[in-house]
């Protein structure tokens, strides 16, 4: 999808798939037919890529959308809102009366008396779709390309007025599994549940996680537990060990296996309806599926085989699973735990049976934990020192927790859920998020801002790879390779020390209403800035000093004059004063809309570049935008083009 090598029609495409597949009917010699066989995976792979982008197809919305066009979408998954909008994923079914096709999202002004659009609904509304704004600071979390790996590349703005409800189209799948879970979330609400609860329940149950607070997920987040609030891999495992041990009688019968497995995987998947189908829960249903049944041959290779051609069915279906996270930690924690569990657990051996279960618990957590631990620093740069204690306490009672949960929640619905059970499946939510969030406030076991490069993240799993293979046999070969893959983890450490000790970089930040530059010098940066507020400010220059790994200081901005590598930079800001001696081929930053003219000001300064950042009027940017052009001077906006960064 990055490199987007396959821009030709489906022709070609079907052409080019016959003619692999003849070359391989024909071609007898061993090597070489291997080769050809590489070679048609990688196509078959690129072809999944290319089916599954509606931006191939004729019928691509985009293609005939307008200004003020009239559009019918359908709703095809409820979003979490943002502080301003209710968010959906929707499909665009039809532009101007052209049947389409494509994924958009849909930002719906708040309105508190407005019901929530519900999945498989139609609404008409008459707008522009507009591109998804791409990050404005360095290492900013890249909801652009997060969405594009949805398979969304437009998204609509309208008010809370501004669209007409059509009612219901085709009901798919995943809109009688919503209407199911609202069925259930409805039952469950008419108990006096408190908020933490319900939500927690709904979570766990139905994989409904939009209506959770900030701060539960936080402490969730820093208890190393967040996995509990996912309907994914973990979930699905439980209840799969749950069911292999209920239907183990089968067992004894003729043919009990092949009847145990199917009773399995049709539980398995009436709890993914039940979660309401969402990929997640998809996902991990059709790995722990495809686990099931490689179960029934009792090997671990077969759970390997099982594992990677689950992995494979999936990325067929949709070859964008492969950039989601989620996918991403769910298969490495199942591959950790297959491959790590058995040798960390044999690591002790207790006597006791209840130390011994708890020690096959915490085995399972830490195999998962290694698994994952490099991807979870890339992506979220902390590290749970206690996720080991609150993993430990957790996942032994979380399959009961479950399972009550599956059995208040159908007594609910049949309306003869009795208040006591009721209340004490209350109180055992209580009980773990008031665990959580003991564990949550001991921040001294919390490590923040841990940064992580891509390059790092790979040596690192390079490491962990040849030190399974070392300690699943420990072979000379073995041990060299494993000891190299030491040396290959220190060496990108280095690399990456030396260059950060050779980097200087003036930056420009975009900061709306506010103004936020930055000197840094080797792995240190100073930043110069008009921010009242702390925390306003670390929102912008957090993300630059965990993905650089520097140490920052702050400085208020009181001068006007500055100087990076000897090139003068020069600030006019509300007060409009630039008339100063040897400021010629300056860099010019405009702050606070300075009231000035600015050809005059060009004429006396013969800058090098001219750059406003988000602190001015949109207004006046856009008059100095064509006053600059005109001049021919470079103009930049930081709230177009993103932070301006110059380099030594």
């Amino acid at each position: 999808m990055y490199l987007e090598i396959w821009r030709f029609d489906f022709y070609i495409f079907f052409s080019i798939h016959f003619l692999f597949l003849l070359i391989l009917g024909l071609v007898h010699h061993k090597k070489i037919r291997t080769f050809l066989t590489f070679g048609y995976f990688f196509f078959v792979g690129i072809s999944s890529v290319f089916i599954n982008d509606d931006a191939n197809y004729s019928n691509y919305f985009d293609r005939f959308s307008n200004n003020d066009s009239r559009v019918v979408l359908k709703v095809d998954k409820v979003l979490k809102p943002s502080s301003f909008h209710q968010k959906y994923q929707v499909k665009v079914i039809e532009v101007d009366h052209q049947k389409t096709r494509g994924l958009a999202l849909l930002n719906i002004a708040k309105d508190s008396f407005q019901k929530t659009l519900k999945v498989d609904e139609l609404i008409l509304v008459n707008s522009t779709f507009s591109e998804i704004n791409s990050p404005l600071n360095p290492h900013q979390f890249d909801y652009q390309k997060y969405l594009k790996n949805q398979g969304i590349r437009q998204q609509i703005f309208i008010g809370k007025s501004d669209f007409l409800r059509l009612g219901f189209g085709s009901r798919t799948l995943k809109g009688w599994a919503e209407q199911f879970r609202n069925f259930v979330q409805f039952s469950l609400n008419t108990h006096d549940f408190k908020v933490d609860e319900i939500v927690v329940m709904n979570a766990l149950l139905l994989g409904e996680r939009k209506e959770i607070s900030k701060e539960l997920l936080t402490d969730y987040s820093n208890a190393g537990a967040i996995h509990i609030l996912a309907v994914s891999g973990l979930h699905v495992g439980i209840i799969l060990i749950l069911l292999v041990k209920i239907f183990s009688f089968l067992t004894y019968f003729k043919n009990g296996k092949i009847v145990q497995t199917i009773l399995i995987l049709i539980i398995l998947w009436m709890f993914a309806f039940i979660a309401g189908l969402s990929a997640s829960v998809v996902r991990a249903v059709t790995m722990f599926s495809f686990l099931a049944i490689g179960q029934q041959f009792g090997s671990k290779r077969i759970n390997l085989f099982s594992l990677f051609s689950s992995l494979f069915i999936l990325l067929i279906f949709n070859p964008l699973f492969l950039f989601d996270f989620g996918f991403q930690l769910s298969y490495l924690a199942v591959l950790g735990i297959i491959t790590m569990q058995q040798k960390v657990y044999h690591f002790f051996r207790f006597k006791s049976k209840i130390i011994d279960f708890f020690w096959q618990i915490s085995s399972v957590s830490i195999a998962a934990q290694i698994g994952v631990l490099p991807l979870s620093l890339y992506y979220f740069h902390q590290f749970p020192g206690l996720f080991f204690l609150s993993n430990m306490v957790i996942i032994p009672v979380l399959g009961f927790v479950l399972m009550m949960g599956i059995v208040v929640s159908f007594l609910s619905i049949c309306k003869i859920l009795p208040p006591f059970l009721a209340d004490l499946y209350g109180f055992i939510i209580s009980l773990m998020n008031g665990f959580v969030n003991w564990i949550s406030n001991q921040e001294a076991f919390l490590w923040k801002d841990i940064s992580l490069s891509f390059w790092l993240l790979l040596a690192s799993y390079v490491l962990i790879f040849f030190g399974v293979r070392f300690l699943q046999n420990t072979s000379t070969k073995k041990m060299l390779l494993f000891l190299g893959s030491i040396v290959v983890l220190q060496s990108v450490i280095l690399f990456e020390k030396f260059e950060k000790h050779q980097t200087k970089e003036f930056i420009v930040f975009h900061k709306t209403k506010q103004a936020v530059i930055g000197f840094r010098n080797s792995n240190t940066i100073e930043i110069h800035h008009n921010v009242d507020s702390l925390q306003q400010l670390n929102s912008v220059i957090n993300p630059y000093k965990i993905g650089e790994n520097v140490e920052v200081s702050f400085k208020k901005m009181i001068s006007n004059v500055y100087m990076f590598e000897n090139q003068p930079i020069l600030i006019i800001d509300s007060l409009g004063v630039y008339q100063l001696e040897n400021l010629k081929n300056s860099v010019v930053i405009l702050q606070n809309s300075p009231k000035i003219n600015l050809e005059r000001m060009i004429t006396a300064i013969q800058p090098k570049i001219i750059i406003a950042d988000g602190s001015n009027f949109k207004s006046y940017i856009n008059r100095w935008k064509i006053t600059s052009q005109k001049m021919k001077i470079p103009f930049y906006y930081t709230g177009e083009k993103g932070a301006f960064r110059m380099k030594n």
